[in-house]
């Protein structure tokens, strides 16, 4: 069951496409247990009952009052607004550090532990956003496609056990970086945190509908040349490891985001390097969730 978040005649909502792929069953149109103010809300104070009501209505098991076409809809990034900022990971697979290791003065070693950073997230764009290219900061942007994982509850010192309850649903994540503004300021703060670098969608697609432990497969295309190709089981640290670790001294919360790393073949990984420019199209695809396309523009 995928959950979008959209605009419809000017106005933002929440909903879900229904199994044909065809509509959008707004959520504020469906009698469940409360109104719901956008995503984050949903995410944080739905009962089990709307989600049962809402999967029946998906599998065709009764009729919405209100149905919108797919394609007639704007669809925004599932989380517009991210309640904190997204906790990144990075070097989750092996074969994307020797390639980061070359350019951003790291050692080519598998970590010990998950390597955790904070990626500003002001706002989050979604399908079809601009990617600002930043030329006049940085010559070499680049993308990395990621599962995000997103929270279901506040969570904190969460066993390898409960991991699977503490989330509501998986969604793509589009890490956007400048390579050289990270080696320039020693960290990764402000090469990960430009603006416009917060791309996710289409959609979140909830916990039940993904098998777990998760093993999905991932890639990005770049003006339809494929880039990067793997596969989520090739994670260092799972999602298990990875909330579990976190979680020890840090409360996560409904609706917060954590973006798993991305695999090899990324723009600096190249001879000469592939970093984005002016004009180039994007498509990140993860299996079971859909394509995440944006364009970058000067």
């Amino acid at each position: 069951m995928k959950f979008f978040t959209f605009e419809y005649e000017g106005l933002e909502e929440i909903g879900i496409l229904t199994k044909d792929g065809k509509k959008i069953i707004p959520i504020d149109e469906v009698e469940l247990s409360q109104e719901f103010f956008d995503m984050n809300d949903f995410i944080e104070t739905h009962e089990k009952s709307d989600i049962e009501i809402l999967e029946k209505l998906w599998k065709g098991e009764g009729k919405a009052d209100v149905y919108y076409d797919f394609d007639k809809v704007i669809v925004l990034a599932p989380i517009p607004l991210p309640l904190h900022d997204i906790i990144s990971i990075g070097l989750n697979y092996k074969a994307h550090i020797s390639e980061a290791a070359k350019e951003i003065n790291i050692k080519n070693e598998v970590p010990a532990s998950p390597v955790v950073f904070s990626k500003r997230a002001r706002h989050a764009g979604g399908v079809d956003a601009v990617i600002p290219l930043h030329d006049d900061i940085t010559k070499k942007l680049d993308y990395e496609v990621e599962l995000g994982v997103v929270i279901g509850r506040e969570s904190s010192k969460v066993k390898i056990s409960e991991v699977k309850d503490s989330i509501f649903g998986y969604t793509i994540m589009n890490d956007i970086s400048a390579r050289d503004l990270m080696v320039k300021h020693s960290q990764w703060t402000i090469g990960k945190g430009l603006d416009g670098a917060v791309v996710m969608g289409p959609c979140i697609v909830h916990k039940d509908y993904i098998d777990y432990p998760v093993k999905l497969n991932i890639s990005s295309k770049i003006n339809g040349e494929i880039r990067q190709d793997s596969n989520t089981e090739n994670f260092i640290f799972d999602i298990d490891t990875l909330i579990s670790d976190i979680s020890k001294g840090m409360t996560l919360e409904a609706g917060d985001i954590i973006s798993t790393g991305t695999p090899a073949g990324v723009g600096m990984s190249f001879d000469p390097p592939k970093y984005l420019k002016d004009g180039d199209i994007i498509e990140c695809e993860i299996e079971g969730i859909g394509v995440l396309r944006n364009v970058v523009k000067r």
